[in-house]
């Protein structure tokens, strides 16, 4: 029996390496890359990536894959450096919608999971994504975030995230699976700010779902009750507001807004959101174009109690055929 179970242990093994293997995505800029913003421009290249399958889950029929490539971007922290997602495997035969998820500034991946499964089950390929400085990207010691007091690196991590999701949404549109014309992006509160961002100057993404986010970042820092240490900072430094303004500027989803009208936006919010300002999220909704928006009564945190069924909407919203498809003009 000894041999057979060393046998046993050696194919499994190799199964394992296999699974895990390092595989090459080709990024090619898309035919308006002349477009992007320079800061968020990317060359025709070449990029590894790893992905492993992860243990079967009680969503049963769901696969969910380990995946990590390169950020295009080098920082002086090593472990902020490789990209780490999950990729929910779309159930059905395909080719199936991919979306980008995005998680919250609490970096709660929870959250994040259960949209991207939710989208799974709805046939929508998903692969959520963990931000610069979140996870096993946040560097042991000195505390670094993406969002922080310090407007150069603010900047500098929803950059690189931008650049991160750019390189995402080039793995999702290589696999079999996926249809490369209906690609999209959604992510809620922090996430939902920098799904504005990404796909403003991401041409490829087709549809963007925005969920309890807002636009005009220096008065959401301003006003917001999450970023209560930022500003005491800033005041202790003196920060001419217009300055703030002025240097965020550039990572704002307000500056690129107007690149969305030609997309499919949709759009849920919280009357009562203390931590995005209302008044945010309509300057956002109309630089937009004013697409489709739902108002909950609700607080940024109460929100939760129609996520489930906004889980739902955003399905529908991703897994519709594209306009002008032969499903789409069937009806179906």
């Amino acid at each position: 029996m000894e041999p057979l179970i060393v046998g046993a242990l050696i194919v499994l093994w190799s199964i394992s390496l296999a699974t895990a293997a390092e595989l090459r995505v080709r990024f090619e800029p898309a035919e308006s890359e002349a477009t992007v913003p320079d800061r968020f421009r990317l060359e025709s290249h070449t990029f590894p990536y790893v992905m492993r399958e992860l243990p079967a889950n009680w969503w049963g029929s769901i696969k969910e894959y380990e995946v990590t490539f390169p950020s295009p971007v080098t920082t002086p922290f090593a472990c902020n450096n490789t990209v780490h997602c999950e990729y929910f495997a779309p159930r059905g035969t395909g080719p199936h919608a991919g979306v980008v998820v995005l998680h919250i500034l609490g970096g709660d991946f929870e959250l994040s999971r259960t949209v991207a499964r939710t989208l799974a089950v709805r046939g929508v390929g998903a692969l959520f994504l963990k931000m610069p400085y979140y996870g096993p990207r946040r560097p042991e010691g000195p505390r670094v975030q993406m969002i922080s007091e310090d407007l150069d690196r603010t900047v500098a991590g929803m950059t690189q995230a931008v650049l991160d999701i750019r390189r995402g949404a080039a793995w999702l549109a290589a696999r079999h699976e996926i249809d490369q014309a209906r690609l999209g992006i959604t992510g809620i509160s922090l996430g939902g700010i920098v799904a504005g961002l990404a796909g403003g100057v991401e041409p490829r993404f087709e549809r963007v779902c925005l969920v309890l986010a807002g636009g005009d970042l220096e008065q959401i820092i301003r006003q917001s009750v999450e970023t209560e240490e930022i500003r005491e900072v800033w005041s202790k430094r003196e920060f001419n507001l217009e300055e703030v303004r002025s240097r965020l500027r550039v990572v704002d989803p307000l500056t690129y807004a107007g690149r969305l009208k030609s997309r499919q936006v949709l759009m849920f919010n919280a009357k009562l959101d203390k931590s995005i300002p209302p008044d945010c999220t309509r300057k956002l909704w109309r630089a937009v174009g004013e697409p489709e928006i739902h108002w909950w009564n609700s607080t940024h945190y109460s929100a939760f109690w129609f996520l489930p069924t906004a889980c739902i909407q955003i399905g529908d919203f991703f897994s519709r055929p594209a306009a002008g498809s032969a499903e789409s003009s069937q009806g179906g």
